[in-house]
């Protein structure tokens, strides 16, 4: 199965002007290549059979002649293969000539686009020889005696698959054609094109791929003239550029003397999610297109039995690498202290309350609350940093949590939940030794009546812990640690904290506290509900309770971002974790997840207030709204039934 992955190839052959049986020569070799590749579509630049400089020449009948036999010829010399190919050519129609891009397969020619916007200014002359599509009166033009459809917004349609095209310039206009294809339901956008290099240039190219891509919530697959073409005034340096929603997949090498064959997927699922999701994405449709016509025209894609997805799948979606991973941190830290801020002015609290247990989560909410103190220039003696040592609580961890209220500042509290708990436990009747749900669930609601009491003694908010992920599997006590008067991290993933905690302790804290954030970010998870062991060490660690969080983060973003099934997620977690986890691993910690979402739903529908700091949130007031009893059988099954 491809699982909704179509792959596709931007394709730059050697060219010479105006020799066009060698031309096709080359784009019949890069044809095969991409078809042995697997490559379902491929584009090639714009006016590939002739080359785009001949200039003068578009108007001899010579070239013109023979630029209809050589395409004619290429159609027939790769009737054997089933790969969707778009080429450009210069054609003749209704007395005028067309910079056209026609597509064909399998030894038929399917349909011909004209260009529309002719660029005539500075180095560009188009005007001279071509006519625009928007000239043109007949939706069918004839080759070789045979009619076939024309037209600017034909589409080519094989399944999910719509293909559009556009050539060059229509990109670079104000209102491109590919955005009003993609509203006639284009998810893959093709370009032809013939841009020259300038100074500057290419790094806006790309740009505007990735942006109209991203706009079109499309795929985007563009192929621009390359060696060969005449350098009497200009140099092409040969672009290969596969886009997908904004993300750059691929692209060529610029500047070689070699042809070139750049190759990707475009994910069409994940695409038309977005397009659902989205509701303002058809908005206005009727009046945009009602004077648009346009053609659908079908054909069959044949998908390889031994298909291979080759695009990267990154196994941390929530966390870029390089320095993205610190843009990101810095701008995710100051949501969430813009969000904090708005709510500690809003309610005129003097203090904010803060559970501090050495652990990750609590560590993040606690140094969100320093700095929103000091950006309010408020005392951060004010804020109130309560330890609340248990049975579970190591020496590590608290020593941890001492350390780093002592060092930011912070006016800190202990207060042991051990005679309380014990007191509970007999007031309910229950025996202590049994460390059972009702013994770890009643430590994790004792701290949270603690932290909420001494917050309304002192005018105070308490600052939420918990955060994404522990959201997704409901690991969090129900009006425990589940509950606060405002949650900082609610939609920050546990992947991410750590990076954020890591981040932070090398660019926004003194040395003291540096070397104690980056032990707390060795530590491992653990709610620290169950006594340590023999040695005093963490004993209950939650990553092998629940399992690893860097599979369950990857299933979220996958599930929640792109609607994918449980089939397409193990799908892709076996590529992004192969060598990391086995099949059997990922299956049996998928399945968890899927059951744990659906289970604890009713924590989810009743979340305190919090800041969304990426496209994942699962608050019930804007982003996930889901019956907290929706069956989760149907995930479950299709689980069940995936191979080991």
């Amino acid at each position: 199965m491809s699982y909704g992955f179509v792959k596709v190839a931007a394709a730059v052959p050697h060219v010479q002007v105006a020799d066009c049986f060698y031309n096709i020569e080359e784009i019949e070799k890069l044809m095969r290549q991409a078809s042995e590749e697997g490559v379902q579509m491929i584009t090639f630049p714009e006016l590939s059979i002739t080359a785009y400089t001949c200039l003068d020449l578009f108007t001899q009948q010579t070239l013109l002649n023979n630029a209809e036999k050589a395409l004619l010829k290429l159609v027939s010399n790769t009737a054997d293969l089933a790969i969707f190919t778009i080429v450009g050519i210069p054609l003749r129609t209704e007395n005028r000539l067309i910079n056209a891009a026609v597509v064909f397969q399998k030894g038929e020619i399917l349909g011909v686009v004209p260009k529309t916007y002719l660029p005539n200014y500075k180095e560009f002359q188009e005007q001279r020889w071509f006519t625009s599509s928007t000239e043109l009166q007949k939706s069918r033009i004839s080759i070789a005696g045979k009619e076939y459809p024309l037209g600017s917004y034909l589409l080519f349609k094989s399944e999910q698959i719509v293909a559009g095209i556009e050539i060059c310039e229509d990109l670079w206009v104000p209102v491109p054609s590919s955005s009003l294809l993609a509203m006639q339901g284009a998810n893959i956008i093709f370009n032809l094109s013939a841009s020259n290099e300038l100074i500057g240039k290419h790094n806006y190219l790309r740009s505007l791929i990735c942006q109209q891509s991203a706009r079109c919530m499309a795929g985007y697959v563009y192929a621009s003239s390359g060696f060969g073409e005449s350098s009497t005034d200009l140099v092409f340096a040969g672009n290969g550029i596969i886009a997908e929603n904004g993300n750059l997949l691929a692209e060529s090498a610029r500047f070689t003397m070699k042809e070139q064959l750049v190759t990707s997927e475009i994910d069409i699922e994940s695409l038309q999610n977005d397009r659902q999701v989205n509701t303002s994405f058809m908005y206005g449709a009727y009046e945009l297109l009602k004077d648009k016509a346009s053609e659908t025209i079908h054909f069959q894609l044949e998908t390889s039995k031994e298909f291979t997805l080759t695009r990267s799948i990154d196994p941390h979606p929530f966390t870029p690498s390089g320095e993205a991973l610190a843009e990101r941190c810095e701008e995710i830290f100051q949501i969430q202290i813009a969000g904090l801020a708005k709510r500690i002015a809003h309610t005129h609290a003097q203090t904010a309350v803060v559970g501090i247990s050495g652990g990750l989560d609590s560590t993040l909410a606690l140094l969100v609350t320093v700095m929103t103190f000091d950006a309010l220039k408020i005392p951060r003696e004010q804020i109130i940093g309560i330890t609340m040592p248990g049975f579970g609580t190591t020496g590590r961890t608290y020593n941890n949590a001492v350390n780093l209220i002592h060092s930011l500042g912070v006016t800190l509290k202990e207060i042991s939940i051990k005679e309380a708990c014990l007191q509970h436990f007999k007031d309910i009747n229950h025996d202590p030794t049994i460390h059972d749900v009702t013994y770890e669930n009643s430590q994790a609601r004792e701290r949270t009546q603690l932290l909420m009491d001494v917050a309304n003694k002192l005018n105070g908010l308490v600052i939420g812990t918990g955060d994404l992920s522990e959201l997704a599997l409901g690991w969090a006590t129900y009006n425990g640690d589940h509950m606060s008067m405002y949650g900082v991290n609610g939609s920050i993933p546990k992947t991410l904290v750590k990076y954020l905690v890591e981040w932070i302790a090398q660019n926004k804290v003194d040395k003291a506290s540096q070397a104690t954030l980056l032990d707390i970010v060795d530590t491992p998870i653990s709610p620290e509900l169950i006594p340590a062991d023999e040695n005093g060490n963490i004993k209950q660690k939650t990553e092998d309770l629940v399992g690893p969080y860097e599979l369950h983060d990857f299933y979220l973003y996958h599930f929640i971002r792109f609607g994918s099934s449980p089939a397409k997620i193990y799908f892709l977690a076996q590529k992004a974790f192969h060598g990391i986890y086995d099949n059997t691993t990922i299956k049996k910690w998928l399945h968890t997840f899927f059951r744990r979402f659906f289970q604890q739903q009713f924590k989810r529908s009743c979340l305190p207030d919090g800041p969304k700091v990426g496209s994942i949130s699962l608050s019930p007031r804007g982003d996930w709204r889901m019956p907290s009893d929706a069956i989760s059988k149907l995930w479950l099954s299709e689980i069940e039934q995936l191979p080991e």
